[in-house]
């Protein structure tokens, strides 16, 4: 008979669920916040939100910089590291209310949120077997969603009931997340991973369709990002609790979707879920293109965040075709791969904004026709490598 006292048992599912809860929390957090706070507190200029948005991205395209650290860290240690980094970072932000100060908060949380990320993928992929990583995946992508869910709900009472100071709010939620994660260090041992991994880049022949479609995955991911949204206040004026309800809307549908995917991922495979996703996609940049109505354009932006969620099949197929010992050093290198985009996109296609704004997402549309092409090559690969 199990010990009834032993309520909590650490596992490496356990430590991806708290890790998961840490980052969510910390980062919509910082996300829900970062606009108010910069204009009313920071007294930031367009120019500045621009250069602080360069600059958070930094991090992400060095990514693979993770490889050296871990001639010293283990990964997870390494990934305890970057939480507290994360967390630290943005309880500190709302005592330096000036640009210079939220810029030097901005990127030490993002240090820590691009490295955890990078680990976030190595550690999942390498402690959940092939067969069980797509349900996994769609558990955490669901876990995710409602600590973010939960986070912008005490965000709203915070401000709407109790009036409460920006710097509290960070206080708060970065301090919990530091919290968890000294819990998580205290509570949890070093897991074995199944292969020793590779301290050195790893850039091998046999991964270029991995790369390429990462590449996409990541222009299509800084379309959204910065153009969904806006799209959503500057043509159809949605303020800002509208703005709030699309994305808590977004989070509640991916708490009941997410892990359905994940079972449908292991059911159908992962070109059959790419080939969906990016079909998908392409209808949905072609409507922001053409949408004259607002509702149907939030109803695009909650599709469009259900279809990003299909991107599990990429982690899973570059499971199934990876070396084990390759994991942790593709992960951080595929990092940057998919955040080269972030460094050209948001300014560029700012410029094409002005212009004609459909021509922005014509060119998303035609990224996902890109990638449509490209999956249809998955199934040979993995037949060749299986083989």
């Amino acid at each position: 008979m199990k010990n009834p006292t032993r309520l909590f048992v650490p596992s490496p599912m356990s430590f991806m669920v708290l890790a998961t809860i840490v980052m969510a929390m910390t980062f919509s957090a910082w996300n829900a916040l970062l606009n108010n706070f910069a204009i009313e507190q920071a007294a930031f200029t367009g120019a500045h939100i621009g250069m602080l948005q360069s600059l958070r991205e930094v991090p992400g395209f060095l990514a693979f910089t993770a490889v050296f650290v871990l001639l010293v860290l283990k990964e997870q240690t390494f990934a305890l590291v970057s939480l507290c980094l994360l967390s630290i970072g943005v309880a500190l932000t709302g005592f330096f209310p000036s640009v210079y100060g939220l810029y030097a908060t901005t990127v030490l949380m993002s240090i820590g949120f691009h490295y955890f990320e990078t680990l976030n993928q190595s550690l999942s992929l390498q402690w959940f077997s092939k067969e069980e990583a797509p349900e996994q995946l769609g558990r955490l992508l669901s876990i995710k969603s409602m600590a973010s869910l939960v986070t912008f709900g005490l965000i709203w009472v915070a401000f709407t009931w109790l009036a409460t100071d920006y710097v509290w709010v960070y206080l708060l939620f970065g301090g919990a997340g530091l919290v968890l994660t000294l819990f998580m260090a205290a509570t949890h041992p070093q897991f074995v991973q199944q292969a020793t991994q590779h301290k050195k880049l790893i850039l091998r022949k046999q991964y270029s369709l991995y790369y390429i479609l990462t590449f996409f995955s990541g222009a299509r991911r800084q379309i959204f990002m910065v153009f969904a949204g806006f799209l959503m206040v500057e043509k159809f004026g949605f303020d800002v609790a509208e703005i709030t309800a699309l994305y808590m809307l977004n989070h509640v549908v991916n708490i009941f979707v997410a892990p359905k995917i994940g079972k449908m991922i292991n059911r159908i495979g992962e070109q059959k879920a790419l080939t969906l996703e990016y079909s998908g996609l392409v209808l949905v940049f072609v409507g922001y293109a053409l949408v004259e109505s607002a509702q149907l354009a939030a109803a695009l932006y909650v599709v469009d965040h259900i279809f990003f969620a299909m991107a599990i099949a990429l982690k899973t197929y570059f499971q199934k075709i990876a070396q084990p010992e390759d994991i942790a050093a593709t992960a951080g290198v595929s990092f940057t791969i998919n955040h080269i985009a972030a460094v050209v996109i948001p300014a560029s296609f700012g410029v094409v904004w002005l212009y004609d704004q459909s021509l922005v997402f014509y060119f998303g549309a035609a990224l996902a026709g890109c990638s449509l092409l490209l999956s249809q090559f998955i199934t040979p690969h993995l037949k060749r490598v299986a083989a």
